[in-house]
């Protein structure tokens, strides 16, 4: 009776395995950490491949391919006014400018590097994260921070695409 339990858990767990990869998950997950002493805000936002070339190509340029040996100079322009568009922060409620520095792959994911210089302080954050709500109805972008020696996280959706942190 015991190996019938076994095997009828095992079955059922290969089932749910195999089902998820019927079904893509959209998301982004995207590293806030303030260093004081640079005074500057980094970010580090990682978003598929396949998603942000959807993206590139519906918007920009339809003959975009990622992650080729030879990519287009173009890309970079692209994924910068992009996420200068849908990446909105205000510290101690006043906005501030990102400055895109570049990108690398992993694997498949596209790995953002985002600086905000400046900044001598923050007691609050606001943090609105847009990207691919335009492109994927259930698309979720994770916010995780490390401000002032403190780790938090929110999850954004389409319906609430901006989130607030206190770190008085």
């Amino acid at each position: 009776m015991k190996k019938f339990k076994y095997v009828v858990i095992l079955l059922f767990s290969a089932a749910l395995l195999s089902s998820a990869t019927w079904h893509k998950f959209y998301v982004s997950v995207t590293l806030v950490e303030y260093v004081k002493d640079k005074q500057s805000l980094q970010l580090i936002s990682r978003i598929f491949i396949d998603d942000i070339e959807k993206l590139i190509r519906e918007r920009y340029d339809e003959s975009i391919t990622l992650a080729e040996k030879d990519e287009s100079d173009m890309i970079d322009v692209y994924v910068e006014r992009y996420l200068k568009e849908k990446l909105l922060i205000n510290i101690n409620e006043n906005p501030v400018v990102i400055n895109f520095l570049g990108r690398e792959y992993e694997d498949d994911i596209m790995v953002c590097y985002i600086e905000i210089e400046g900044v001598s302080s923050i007691k609050y954050i606001e943090i609105e994260n847009n990207v691919f709500f335009d492109v994927f109805e259930d698309q979720q972008n994770i916010v995780r921070t490390k401000i002032n020696g403190k780790q938090k996280s929110f999850i954004l959706t389409k319906g609430k695409n901006k989130g607030m942190l206190n770190f008085n």
